[in-house]
């Protein structure tokens, strides 16, 4: 599914002072929510074509009503929309939590967007899958695109908390909604000249680079590439010839 320019509606779910949305200790929803939606910006400008823009009050003094949220949606003519928020059970610290993504019942297009992203959220943040779910909120049912409610972790959960409380995991369940959005689209990464979108090696990986690269069987360079046979003939030649040295000696 590719368009000339994909135009993403968000919102950080409710407003900062909003009654209850909060934790058992007074953090409020809001501030979890306008990280996730503040990384997901950032993240979307790497890409050719995306546009974003944000429907809610992004100082979080306000919870800006539903109805002008989907009218500021619905007049931008954006592709997709995606209310961030984060879940909550009775209040109380327990060890229940984990993520869920909703759409609405019915609709076919919201319901690929959500398994589009959905799984791209479980795996990059890491909770437990609660799974897609079916739900008549007002912004998925009053929308005009598809559109999605992430329920990202349970505010009341001793488990969860851990990764609401921690930046990098707050940019992580960004990063799996950025990834679904653009596996959804067809989003392509922006080019930026001499810099290119090769995987990293893993420590794993990289320690056996290091230890390669000490007997002379590659020079460290493009570890992903496509290998050819000149090349692993290049490669091998010396090893190959210290062998048969060797095995003279031994003669």
């Amino acid at each position: 599914m590719v368009s000339d320019v994909v135009k993403i509606a968000l919102d950080a779910g409710h407003g900062i002072n909003t009654p209850g949305k909060r934790t058992p200790d007074d953090e409020r929803e809001w501030s979890f929510n306008d990280m996730v939606v503040r990384y997901i910006i950032t993240l979307l400008r790497d890409y050719v074509d995306a546009e974003t823009i944000r429907v809610d009050d992004y100082t979080g003094r306000t919870d800006t009503p539903l109805a002008a949220r989907v009218n500021q949606a619905n007049n931008w003519k954006a592709g997709a929309y995606v209310s961030v928020h984060q879940n909550a059970s009775d209040g109380k610290w327990g060890t229940h939590g984990g993520t869920e993504t909703y759409h609405f019942p019915g609709s076919l297009q919201s319901k690929k967007l959500a398994e589009s992203v959905h799984p791209n959220l479980i795996r990059s943040f890491k909770l437990k899958d609660r799974g897609i779910k079916e739900a008549d909120f007002y912004v998925l049912k009053n929308t005009n695109m598809p559109a999605i409610l992430t329920e990202g972790a349970f505010m009341d959960s001793r488990i969860d908390i851990v990764a609401l409380r921690d930046e990098s995991r707050l940019r992580a369940q960004a990063e799996g909604i950025v990834l679904g959005l653009a596996n959804h689209f067809g989003l392509k990464k922006k080019e930026v000249a001499g810099v290119t979108n090769e995987p990293t090696l893993n420590a794993a990986q990289e320690k056996v680079r290091q230890e390669a690269m000490k007997l002379g069987i590659t020079d460290g360079k493009n570890p992903f590439r496509e290998v050819n046979q000149y090349y692993v003939w290049n490669a091998l030649l010396p090893l190959a010839k210290e062998i048969e040295e060797l095995k003279n000696k031994l003669k």
